[in-house]
């Protein structure tokens, strides 16, 4: 076994973040197995004792050795305070967590540098500097430790910090970073945008609050407002990106998730191609004019359930029905995808094919390549789109780019899906009681209602 040639090597890997990506993934039971059978382990160096937040034993080594508190070792050749920074016992143990800012303490007093940190080489062609402040902010998002750091001098522009540290909805060591005033403008605007990707409402509204400018451009060419709209954030949180100056008129230099080469669009086109007819009315009520153009006024239309002005389009620019068929699986599937019913129905009767495929697919939304509306809408738990797609004849066994029926999706919806609200089992009935077959959908545990319904149509 790799950790009998070398327990303490094996235990460092273990017990820190992986190499390449998912530096928040990971637990601890490894390391605490290998820690059990050898444990001397942790007196065995400055980089285990660090690790392990282990003030006293840092202290002791560093008394007899002050040079220990900056020397590289273990297998990935770190210093002390970036093992620390990038323990899984920091993120994991909150017990240890004010031990851990003594020992960050000790090794900052004894010499360490607050902007240390590590190069991820799986980043290419510019490796990505992982620094010590981003492991504390963005990945353990540990608030004490996080303004020890910057306290010391660290700098917290750095890329990584300000993309991770907004993920999730415990926003101390958020906050710590932007009061700290060391936030550049291009980073402020980027924990503000990925708020959105969080839905977090009272996240966003606190940066609001702070003065964040809603209306500065992101690195990737648009603004928070676009990417809430993008990422289907509740009327809510547009409403408070309007409230502190949100202009849906900026045009996104990339607005889709789904392709970088989307011409230039405005929240308000984005929020029609959503299908989001609440904000169109939002917008309107703000004083803001649905200006669009070509095949966007049709969308619009068909998104707000307009069945007037859709004719009105189509009798005086036939040619725009085309354009939309053109996109049809895109808008099809984001029209169900916000439960936009009547939406739906509006597109289907201008002819687009209930199993036209989006083919791109939304990772974001974990929607697969190549998947139908009936799939997004069944995973993302719109019960009565399900239900109008059967009726126009979707196919209801067909599998999407992962191999998963609708069936299998609104299970998944039910037992295993980040978004709570999804966890309603109409979905999974409607498609039952359409036929769908039971057979290769993994049968959930701990939910007796889906499951009941599941063997009940079991033959």
């Amino acid at each position: 076994m790799e950790e009998m040639l070398d327990p303490v090597a094996a235990f460092i890997e273990a017990a820190c973040v992986p190499l390449d990506s998912g530096h928040a993934s990971g637990a601890l039971d490894r390391a605490r197995s290998i820690l059990t059978a050898h444990p001397g382990i942790a007196n065995s160096s400055i980089h285990a004792a660090a690790i392990l937040g282990d003030d006293e034993g840092v202290r002791r080594l560093l008394e007899r050795d002050p040079a220990a508190a900056t020397a590289k070792g273990g297998p990935r050749g770190w210093d002390p305070l970036t093992h620390l920074c990038f323990s899984r016992y920091l993120r994991l143990d909150r017990a240890r967590s004010d031990s851990f800012v003594r020992t960050a303490t000790a090794l900052l007093d004894a010499g360490a540098n607050a902007n240390t940190g590590w190069f991820e080489m799986n980043h290419q062609p510019k490796p990505e500097w992982e620094s010590a402040i981003y492991g504390a902010a963005g990945v353990a998002q540990h608030a004490e430790l996080t303004h020890l750091l910057l306290e010391r001098g660290a700098d917290p522009n750095d890329g990584e910090t300000p993309y991770h540290a907004p993920e999730g909805y415990d926003n101390g060591a958020l906050k710590v970073l932007v009061e700290s005033g060391k936030l550049n403008e291009d980073s402020l605007t980027t924990i503000l945008l990925r708020k959105t990707d969080w839905h977090d409402y009272d996240g966003i509204k606190w940066l609001l609050e702070q003065g964040i400018d809603p209306n500065r451009m992101s690195r990737w060419g648009k603004t928070a407002l676009h990417n809430a709209l993008l990422g289907d954030n509740d009327l809510e949180i547009i409403e408070v990106l309007m409230d502190h100056g949100a202009d849906p008129t900026l045009i996104a230099r990339h607005p889709s998730r789904s392709s970088t080469e989307s011409p230039g669009r405005s929240a308000i086109a984005i929020a029609a191609r959503r299908g989001r007819s609440d904000v169109l009315e939002l917008f309107e009520k703000r004083g803001i004019p649905i200006v669009l153009e070509g095949v966007e006024r049709l969308i619009a239309a068909c998104a707000r359930n307009d069945t007037a002005a859709v004719r009105s389009i189509v009798g005086q620019e036939p040619q725009l029905v085309k354009e939309l068929l053109v996109q049809a699986g895109e808008l099809l599937a984001a029209f169900s995808g916000v439960e936009n019913t009547n939406g739906v129905r509006q597109l289907l009767d201008l002819g687009v094919n209930v199993e036209a495929l989006f083919k791109e697919g939304d990772g974001y939304f974990d929607v697969a390549p190549n998947s139908m509306a009936i799939h997004v809408a069944a995973w993302r738990a719109k019960h009565g789109t399900v239900k109008l797609l059967i009726e126009r004849g979707s196919p209801i066994d067909v599998s999407d780019g992962k191999g998963r029926t609708p069936l299998a999706l609104a299970v998944k919806a039910c037992v295993d899906s980040y978004w709570t609200e999804r966890r309603t089992p109409e979905s999974v009935e409607a498609l039952l009681r359409a036929g769908a077959r039971v057979s290769g959908v993994r049968f959930p545990s701990g939910y007796a209602e889906v499951d009941a319904l599941l063997r009940s149509y079991q033959c």
